[in-house]
């Protein structure tokens, strides 16, 4: 949907970083809350959260993503929460559906399968299904993840076949070595393919995320940060970015282009608050 109001998708954490590679990532539940409420401070529309065990590895456990829901909606309590269903560490259904159940406001749903630079995401249509329809179920949001068209066109089948129902909000990825990269051809290639008024976000993966979000935003889209993404503030990768100088320099661009940022309780009563918990 092209606006003059700048969503902002906060991924703080991710699967990947730990703190053997930068200091700044948070990892603990304590960490992520304190940084969720530190960026809700500074302006976040959605917080995209994935939860870690103590030796930093990635978690699927709902006792852990409900410490972290439980903190930011104490702090952040009008924000839009997101939780992970990635598939990347956890194929099991039961195990990638079970942050579902404590009914964040939306929750990641990647539609189809996918290679990184050195690990695969599997994403089975059937598994696919399965997390859309649980999602319905829980009054959750799916935030539809694209990595390539085919993506984008099987998001637009769920649609089309009412599996996947309003409001929508898409999240296209740039700069995966096996998907959409980061040129203004792509990038035109993959918003033209969506439903305009729809919700559109843009992501720059490693040294594209400042290209990226610069773009979306003089655009009129919509823009994920985080540490999840990036964790270097420059191409030659010399100087680390903490999250909340993510948030600080997406708050200079939205400025400089004459945008206004999307407040998270006006994004959420557009319907993406989930309606079976009460929004303080």
């Amino acid at each position: 949907m092209l606006q003059n109001k700048v969503i902002i998708n906060f991924c703080p954490t991710g699967m990947v970083p730990k703190k053997k590679h930068t200091p700044f990532v948070p990892v603990s539940p304590t960490e992520i809350i304190e940084q969720t409420h530190e960026a809700y401070e500074i302006g976040i529309t959605i917080a995209h959260l994935h939860a870690r065990e103590e030796n930093e590895e990635p978690s699927w456990k709902p006792e852990i993503y409900n410490e972290i829901f439980d903190g930011v909606r104490k702090h952040c309590p009008d924000l839009i929460i997101c939780g992970s269903t990635s598939g990347r560490k956890f194929p099991e259904f039961e195990k990638r559906s079970a942050v579902i159940e404590l009914m964040p406001d939306m929750c990641s749903l990647t539609l189809s399968s996918l290679n990184f630079l050195r690990q695969a995401s599997l994403n089975e249509p059937d598994m696919i299904v399965q997390l859309a329809e649980k999602m319905k179920n829980f009054g959750v949001t799916p935030e539809l993840e694209c990595f390539d068209l085919g993506m984008i066109n099987f998001g637009k089948y769920l649609i089309k076949k009412k599996i996947v129902e309003g409001p929508f909000y898409w999240n296209l990825l740039f700069g995966n070595i096996s998907g959409f990269q980061a040129s203004y051809s792509q990038i035109g290639a993959a918003v033209s393919e969506i439903p305009q008024d729809h919700f559109i976000g843009l992501a720059g993966l490693g040294a594209d995320q400042l290209k990226v979000n610069a773009s979306a935003i003089a655009m009129g889209y919509n823009v994920r940060i985080g540490l999840e993404d990036n964790i270097w503030l420059d191409k030659n990768k010399t100087k680390q970015i903490s999250n909340l100088e993510l948030v600080k320099r997406t708050h200079r661009l939205i400025k400089i282009n004459q945008k206004t940022f999307f407040k998270p309780r006006e994004f959420g009563e557009l319907g993406f608050y989930n309606h079976k918990r009460n929004v303080g």
